[in-house]
């Protein structure tokens, strides 16, 4: 999300594609154990289409609370069969398959570039090998395409030129993206856990069936979110964190989404409640300095060179971050509000967004006082009765024709 803001930032025209897995992701990545979807679909009593729904309605919905701007599309592979069919007949006129009991799988033999993305030493991998390759070649050769266990019946399958199966989890990926986006991708974003093997057979695949390489120009992988003991934060980790659960303890989706911006996207970022909290207290600092802000009317452009050079500077958002805390702590500055506008299209954390609540009594007695002091010209104890106000949750904006009180 930041990525594409600061490029929309920068005025480049971002078209975004983010698919939807909802067929062939198997339990592991190496192809092997059982369908996730077919898994869910018979342990709730659905179908596979219904869990796919259920699960990606629950996931927008937090994408949304973390204002995410959404994809120029959402691609879910179920819509792309075809696509992914071609692009396998494909790769097996070139002679990139092969046929094994089980399914249609790439020969990365043929594929002197492959494990070059990640680094990866596959002599070595060929040579320490003891295992059984269930009729593959290769230890990193892929699955392209599996065929349905014989006497069993999928949810979802379909048929092919090789019998009747489903695609493998890296050929959806590659057949999606030529439809929206062309035999050449500008930029391919991640998780750092993808790089090693889906990444690698996304591009010995996409290569090897659209004939261009690179087929990606830049790859950018984001650092995994860590618990305390430097393990990822996972279901099978036992240790979870949904934002339905942050939002019963009180803590806003936009609190966390501040949090996030504590680290470089390539780093690790650790989690720990008294991290979270310390990042919840700032965000809510830094939201009353701003909404108590008197917009001028100006735009600071000294300050929002600063930050371009950060966010520019390989998406630095604590960087990014630093440059706004000293712009709002700096009362010297003209055109703070301005500034903060331009720099929230990146930051996306609402910092002058106002929220509609009820006024509670004992704050409608200090706006009464307040305009008593003002009033009486009594500026000292009107800043005194405003901060006050502030501190309950609200600021005060005066203008021409009175006051405003707004919900921070």
């Amino acid at each position: 999300d930041v990525l594409k803001r600061v490029l929309s930032y920068n005025r480049f025209d971002v078209k975004h594609i983010i698919n939807v897995t909802d067929v062939g992701h198997l339990t592991s990545d190496a192809d092997e154990g059982e369908d996730k979807m077919e898994v869910a679909a018979a342990k709730e009593g659905k179908t596979a289409t219904e869990v796919s729904h259920f699960y990606f309605d629950a996931f927008r919905k937090d994408f949304l609370k973390l204002n995410l701007i959404e994809p120029s599309k959402w691609t879910w592979a179920t819509d792309y069969i075809d696509e992914q069919i071609d692009m396998v007949k494909t790769l097996e006129k070139k002679g990139y398959t092969y046929l094994t009991s089980d399914g249609v799988y790439f020969d990365t033999s043929k594929f002197e570039d492959y494990g070059k993305l990640s680094n990866k030493n596959i002599e070595g991998l060929e040579g320490g090998k003891r295992i059984d390759l269930g009729g593959k070649k290769n230890v990193t050769d892929f699955a392209l395409w599996k065929f349905s266990k014989k006497g069993e019946k999928r949810q979802q399958e379909w048929e092919s030129p090789w019998g009747v199966g489903f695609p493998g989890w890296h050929i959806e990926c590659s057949a999606m993206a030529t439809k929206e986006l062309g035999k050449q991708i500008d930029i391919h974003t991640g998780g750092e856990d993808n790089m090693p093997i889906h990444h690698e057979n996304e591009i010995a695949q996409s290569e090897c069936a659209l004939g261009v390489k690179p087929w990606v120009k830049t790859w950018m992988h984001g650092g995994y979110l860590n618990i305390t003991g430097g393990k990822k934060m996972s279901k099978s980790s036992g240790k979870i964190m949904t934002i339905s659960q942050l939002e019963e303890k009180g803590i806003s989706p936009l609190a966390y989404r501040y949090f996030s911006f504590s680290a470089k996207y390539r780093k690790p970022l650790v989690w720990s409640e008294e991290a979270l909290d310390g990042a919840v207290n700032s965000y809510k600092k830094l939201r009353n300095v701003c909404l108590g802000l008197v917009d001028d009317k100006k735009t600071n452009k000294d300050y929002l060179k600063k930050f371009q050079e950060r966010i520019d500077d390989d998406l630095d958002m604590p960087g990014a971050l630093a440059v706004l805390w000293k712009l709002v702590r700096d009362e010297k500055a003209k055109g703070r509000v301005g500034a903060i506008r331009k720099m929230d299209e990146v930051f996306g954390l609402g910092l002058l967004d106002v929220v509609e609540v009820e006024v509670p009594a004992d704050v409608l007695k200090l706006v009464k006082k307040r305009e008593v002091a003002r009033g009486k010209k009594d500026f000292a104890r009107s800043d005194e009765l405003r901060d006050l106000i502030l501190e309950k949750g609200f600021v005060v904006r005066d203008g021409d024709d009175g006051f405003v009180l707004e919900g921070v």
